[in-house]
């Protein structure tokens, strides 16, 4: 919530809690799954003793760590229908594809849009559309660089159903990378799940993609930047 402009001639006396504000507008929180990869190099940091160049070292390898495990906040767009980026990153493909063949929906071509994530990007992943869990499942695969085209049919990937309120389901699927080891997804069948809310994670590179009803008219074109909860990839139809 925004700060109350403070009356003329009141005296200055929230200065600092003014600034404790901006800082915690400016830095975004820690995602509780980074957790322990910034204990240790804090440990390391406490650990060194009078050696500066250890500290040093610990207390820059935590700071790095916890950029990259950065939650910050995020607020969709109010308008009905609209799918928004799950992740934040570049779009990397705007085609039709067909979904993955684990989930079993059939083998026509729909909508699809690729969203590269670099090592910079934050790493959380955000529910692009209000609805119901239908299916989540967890696919073993390789580990290809995810900006390649077959990364999506190779690679290691964790899929999830969503079911709009209008019966209308999507399909989000984080796929490991060169470098991406592990995903987390916290959705499990039958959620309830609401548009812009933090869902999962996959560490250190990877890709999202996203398929919609066939039908859909996208938004967007490869080379644009996302912000994951608020890009508005399209528009479902009948909305």
């Amino acid at each position: 919530m925004a700060r109350r402009p403070t009356p003329p001639g009141t005296p200055d006396t929230t200065a600092v809690g003014h600034v404790v504000d901006l800082v915690r507008s400016s830095i975004p929180p820690l995602h509780p799954a980074g957790l322990p990869f910034v204990a240790v190099p804090l440990a390391v940091a406490v650990l060194g003793g009078k050696r500066k160049w250890v500290r040093r070292t610990g207390l820059i390898g935590a700071a790095a760590i916890a950029g990259f495990f950065r939650h910050p906040h995020r607020v969709p767009p109010n308008r009905p229908g609209v799918v928004v980026a799950p992740a934040d990153g570049e779009i990397a493909l705007v085609d039709n594809a067909t979904p993955p063949a684990e989930l079993g929906l059939g083998d026509q071509p729909v909508p699809r849009v690729s969203i590269f994530l670099s090592v910079l990007d934050v790493h959380v992943q955000r529910v692009p559309v209000s609805g119901t869990v239908r299916e989540v499942l967890h696919q073993p695969g390789q580990f290809k660089s995810a900006d390649l085209a077959d990364a999506s049919s190779v690679n290691e990937r964790n899929s999830m159903v969503l079911e709009t309120p209008a019966g209308q389901r999507l399909v989000v699927v984080q796929i490991a990378g060169l470098l991406a080891r592990r995903i987390v997804c916290d959705a499990q069948k039958g959620d309830a799940l609401t548009i812009g809310d933090t869902y999962g994670l996959i560490r250190f590179g990877s890709r999202v993609d996203t398929y919609f009803p066939a039908g859909t008219e996208l938004l967007v074109q490869p080379g644009q930047r996302t912000i994951g909860g608020e890009t508005v990839l399209a528009v479902l139809a009948g909305s």
